[in-house]
């Protein structure tokens, strides 16, 4: 190492007073700026299908009605609402006609949690219509409801 001289030592005094005289602080420096943006997320397929159900009892005869009971199925991950149901009646024999009967719907507006089995969604009533026709042709024939929500 070299001996301080006095021509050093008035170099490095005179370069302290001017870094004090100049702030005596860190430089920094830093960018400002403007900007905008925007996100987004695709939402789960949530609030679809459900599957509705429609039940009532056997033994069903000419002239006699049953009560019917509606529920549904939510397999979803999020709630959904059913809406006004809609309800039809078919039948495996061709001779027992469909025309014979009449179903309603009335429908409750019911929220089914997701994952929910049997939420019951609405009720009504089958009707096996009297008719001068010879209805022999259901008499071991199965009924089927068949139920859609709009």
């Amino acid at each position: 190492m070299r001996k301080m001289t006095k021509k050093n030592k008035a170099l490095a005094a005179a370069g302290a007073l001017a870094l004090i005289a100049g702030g005596g602080s860190a430089a920094y420096a830093y960018w400002t700026t403007t900007g905008s943006g925007s996100g987004t997320a695709t939402n789960s397929a949530g609030g679809g299908t459900v599957a509705l159900h429609a039940t009532f009892d056997a033994g069903l005869a000419p002239g006699n009605s049953v009560k019917v009971a509606y529920t549904a199925d939510n397999g979803t991950t999020s709630s959904t609402k059913v809406g006004k149901l809609s309800a039809s009646v078919t039948t495996n024999v061709p001779e027992c006609l469909p025309a014979w009967f009449d179903v309603t719907a009335d429908t409750s507006n019911a929220l089914v949690a997701a994952g929910a089995k049997g939420t019951s969604v609405g009720a009504g009533t089958l009707t096996f219509k009297d008719s001068a026709d010879n209805q022999d042709a259901c008499k071991n024939a199965v009924v089927t409801i068949n139920v859609s929500s709009l």
